[in-house]
């Protein structure tokens, strides 16, 4: 390249089409070249912080992409990836098109942040640019190598950077980038984006640990080049073509083991390594035999990720050992192809397979990013949006197996729900039960990996509870449970939407018109990106927006659009219990408290009275009355306390709501205690499907050897019908006994 087309004090690249010259790979150079010089031509006059010309950082990103193996596209990108950002009056998408193709054009608008999205803060912005970025990273995986590539030379350069800005972007790095490139499998990339952002989050912490390590290390510094002469020579002798490599454990993995387990540093027991590459799995087989001939292994600190493979498809086995000088190390073994997939994960793809690879090889690899995306749409919480995008990413899994010997991972943590859907969609909605082992067991338990679970579904099924958006742990089954409701109980979401929003309301004074409640829940929705305010109390109902996101702009929307002489202050406890006695509220739960008709109730879950039960209400502190039974707990241990005894109120049913002839369904809960047998389950569903009662939930946990526990939730009419179904279900074989409610 001639220096004379180079702006002024502009770095060359002539290293980089060196490599690029000497690779086995074919690169369009031209092209390349080009890309260095438009993206130089842009940025000419900028400079980083450091000083440094602008250009020094697309340079170096561009070697890092060029080291990861990807291809001239990839590489042009990576020169480009800030130019539309920053250079926005010189250039744009279409020009780069023109001048490079759709695909760089393509690549580098995955790259591009969003900075003119119509949003309220900085949390929403952030979360904005994820989202854009998982998407690009969907269409194409090397959106996400560039930006990893990118986000690794901004953390190698940070020091120059101000507390606060190193701060959070290192927070960033630990909680986003370096979780992904884990998920991707780009080990290199991961550890040393994971060590450079604890050394800006932590620095004494990583001193102090880095210190540990130099200190041990000399300690036993011929150590590993001892262990790994040994075992060469017992490899040998069994023939086997290997390469052996030995590494002492990252800063920040004893860090965050010391931190996650309690540890001392003395305590951490895989602090060396030894890694042992063969050419085929049987030899990984052949080399672990001849590891645990040599040394003594530590109980429970063998994995085979080779039978088992991790979700980022990293394969090897791992055992611990104690050398002979009575020292611990870990021992890793894999194959050179799965030493590859190993260090560069996804990328390996293009590093070593380069024309070999087919799109349909590389999706079936990245299907978790799709699950990942659809997962997250619709989530319009940014908290709950980074909370879900935190699990799903960078948890540890289990390895779950079906009935039929298939694998499911799942983010440690995950509950048979979780497992259900991550089955099957339609396996989530209409499951009633499950098993492990064989054993009946409660839909809330969290297997552990190796356990089998069989999922018990039932075509009478009504439908996910919206209770198991409490219970579930990841993205995947939240969102599917969520579109569920948002499909199939889009009214019903409006009115609970609608009490969600009134109640939030309620907690102001002033006195707003059906009219001015309306104009306030439009002006939150279209805030939000909705076209009416259904849409708005439809996303409350399913728990596609948490309150919290909702509650944040009711103030303001609420003193625009009610008078300025009302005081919008919250109203205080005594306030709320005196409007609670005197006004007149109509609904349709059917109960007469204190002489009115019609107030604002809810039933208490502690109890859940049903028609022909005696009730009494409880003015609570958010909103409305709550009705319990009588003989609740609750009424007995709050009646003796002071504090709430202005609260309690006559009630009663209206004796059209506890007629026979009613056809409103209230929640009723029902315990069993039973003989645990294969058929139980079956029995007791067929008997409700038989009655035609709605069958709302089901939990099962063990109790003795022998017996099991069963509640379940029943829609039921009144006292009497839940009485008829409670002789039915204790006429069923293997039931010993019924009560109502849980313990």
């Amino acid at each position: 390249m001639k220096a004379e087309n180079l702006p002024a004090d502009c770095p060359s690249i002539d290293n980089l089409l060196q490599v690029l010259e000497n690779s086995e790979k074919i690169f369009d150079l031209e092209k390349i070249q080009r890309a260095y010089l438009y993206a130089a031509s842009l940025h000419e006059g900028q400079f980083r912080v450091s000083g440094d010309p602008y250009i020094s950082h697309p340079i170096a990103v561009a070697e890092i992409v060029a080291a990861l193996g990807l291809d001239t596209d990839s590489i042009c990108a990576a020169f480009l990836h800030d130019t539309v950002e920053d250079c926005s009056d010189k250039t744009n998408l279409d020009i780069i098109a023109a001048r490079f193709g759709d695909e760089v054009a393509m690549l580098v608008d995955g790259l591009t942040k969003m900075n003119d999205i119509n949003v309220e803060d900085k949390e929403e912005a952030h979360m904005e640019n994820i989202r854009k970025m998982l998407f690009a990273m969907s269409k194409d995986i090397r959106v996400i190598f560039i930006k990893l590539c990118d986000r690794l030379h901004n953390m190698r350069t940070l020091g120059v950077k101000k507390e606060a800005k190193r701060r959070t972007t290192a927070l960033e790095t630990m909680h986003v980038y370096a979780p992904l490139a884990h998920r991707l499998g780009m080990q290199r990339i991961k550890q040393e984006l994971e060590n450079l952002a604890l050394s800006y989050l932590d620095p004494i912490g990583y001193n102090e640990v880095n210190s540990d390590i130099e200190r041990k290390y000399g300690l036993n510094q011929n150590f590993i080049e001892n262990t790994r002469s040994v075992v060469s020579e017992k490899l040998n002798e069994y023939g086997i073509r290997f390469t052996l490599e030995g590494r002492v454990k990252t800063v920040y993995s004893i860090y965050r083991k010391m931190f996650n387990q309690n540890k001392s540093f003395d305590e951490i027991y895989d602090f060396y390594a030894i890694r042992i590459i063969v050419d085929t799995e049987l030899e990984c087989y052949t080399a672990l035999g001849v590891i645990h001939e040599m040394f003594r292994s530590i109980p429970g600190r063998f994995k085979d990720y080779i039978s088992t493979p991790k979700p980022n498809m990293y394969q090897s086995l791992h055992t611990t050992v104690i050398g002979r000088d009575g020292i611990p190390f870990e021992v890793q073994i894999r194959t050179r192809e799965m030493h590859h997939i190993a260090e560069y994960g996804i990328a390996a793809h293009w590093k070593y397979k380069s024309g070999d690879r087919t799109k349909e090889e590389i999706d079936h690899k990245l299907e978790w990013v799709s699950k990942l995306i659809d997962a997250e749409t619709g989530v319009l919480d940014s908290e709950d949006f980074m909370h879900t995008f935190k699990i799903d990413i960078f948890s540890d899994e289990t390895f779950v197996f079906t009935p039929k010997g298939d694998v499911i991972a799942l983010p440690q943590g995950s509950t048979i729900i979780d497992f259900a859907y991550a089955i099957h969609t339609e396996v989530g909605n209409k499951m009633i039960g499950a098993k492990i082992n064989g054993m009946i067991a409660p839909i809330d338990k969290i297997p552990q990996t190796g356990e089998i679970v069989e999922i018990l579904t039932s075509q009478s099924s009504k439908g996910p509870s919206r209770d198991w958006l409490k219970i579930v742990k990841t993205g995947e089954a939240r969102s599917k449970i969520r579109q569920w409701f948002k499909k199939e109980k889009r009214s019903e979401n409006i009115l609970i939407g609608q009490a969600e929003l009134e109640k939030e309301m309620a907690k102001f004074r002033g006195h707003p018109t059906d009219a001015q409640r309306e104009e306030i829940a439009s002006a939150i929705a279209k805030r939000l990106g909705m076209k009416e305010s259904d849409d708005l109390y439809n996303a409350i109902g399913y728990n596609g927006i948490a309150m919290t996101k909702v509650t944040a702009k009711l103030k303001d929307e609420y003193e625009k659009v009610v008078k300025p002489e009302d005081d919008s202050t919250p109203i205080t406890n005594t306030e709320q219990i005196q409007t609670a006695r005197n006004r007149k509220v109509r609904s349709d739960n059917g109960v007469i408290v204190d002489g009115e008709y019609g107030c604002a109730v809810k039933f208490a879950k502690c109890c859940n009275p049903l028609p022909g039960d005696e009730i009494l209400g409880f003015i609570t502190k958010g909103f409305g009355i709550s009705i319990h039974k009588c003989d609740c707990p609750n009424v007995e241990i709050n009646k003796r306390n002071p504090e709430y005894s202005d609260r309690w109120l006559k009630a009663h049913w209206d004796h059209n709501i506890s007629s026979a002839n009613n056809k409103s369904l209230f929640e009723a809960m029902i315990q069993i205690i039973a003989e645990n047998n294969m058929m139980l389950l079956a029995d007791i569903t067929a008997a409700l499907a038989d009655m035609k009662v709605s069958l709302l939930s089901i939990n099962t946990k063990k109790r003795t050897e022998h017996d099991i526990i069963i509640n379940l939730t029943v829609g039921c009419k009144n006292i009497e019908h839940f009485n008829s179904i409670v002789s039915r279900i204790r006429n069923i074989d293997h039931v010993r006994s019924i009560v109502r409610g849980f313990t």
